[in-house]
């Protein structure tokens, strides 16, 4: 059974664009992943601040392998010339977890 994970990351509107553009440069990061079957970032239209970074994955053992191994080194990896670390985007994550029991596409998909 597949399992949706969706990071709630409070981003302050200055850093929206920040935010943005780095997962733009690791758009195709996570793709290659055993056991990846989706992603979508979405930004907040009205009465919040928190992106959603939507993944579904075959099982929670995919998520927890791609977790502890490409996303961390993702995350460890340095930004800036001079070894330093960029300074998170967000001011905040929360990990929401779901199983799929139900789900639909349209005809002819």
């Amino acid at each position: 059974m597949s399992v949706v994970k969706i990071n709630v990351l409070t981003v302050p509107a200055e850093q929206r664009e920040t935010l943005e553009k780095r997962f733009a440069s690791r758009a195709h990061a996570v793709e290659s992943s055993d056991g990846f079957e989706w992603f979508e970032l979405l930004r907040p239209v009205e009465g919040t601040d928190d992106y959603l970074v939507y993944t579904r994955w075959r099982d929670e053992e995919s998520f927890q392998a791609w977790l502890e191994g490409p996303m961390k080194a993702a995350h460890q990896g340095g930004g800036a010339e001079s070894g330093e670390r960029p300074k998170p985007a967000a001011s905040g994550s929360t990990l929401w977890s779901f199983d799929v029991v139900q789900q639909a596409a349209p005809k002819g998909a």
